[in-house]
């Protein structure tokens, strides 16, 4: 089975306080899942159409985990208190098998 990935951008975070209220609460439902975080925080380096923006990558077992984290009551209640604070979109790519 492949391996499933988060790529969560960051385009803008407009409340700090939400943020860091989204990120105390997604963390260790993310962990507690057994997914590994494999990278967060600003690019070292952009180029092309790349923006000096947050990323979050994620590596789960499988699509089926990612999704039914995201989809799990935990991750919604810190989705809830994030709210209107940062503007950001999240992509599950399947790994290459």
């Amino acid at each position: 089975m492949a391996k499933a990935y988060w790529i969560n951008f960051f385009h803008s975070i407009t409340d700090q306080e939400k943020f860091e209220e989204y990120f105390k609460l997604a963390g260790p439902v993310v962990r507690a899942s057994g997914a590994r975080y494999l990278a967060r925080g600003l690019p070292a380096k952009v180029y092309e159409a790349g923006l000096m923006q947050r990323v979050v990558v994620v590596e789960f077992d499988s699509v089926d985990q990612a999704v039914a984290v995201h989809d799990s009551p935990g991750y919604q209640a810190a989705l809830k208190a994030l709210g209107n604070g940062a503007k950001r979109d999240l992509r599950i790519v399947e790994g290459l098998a």
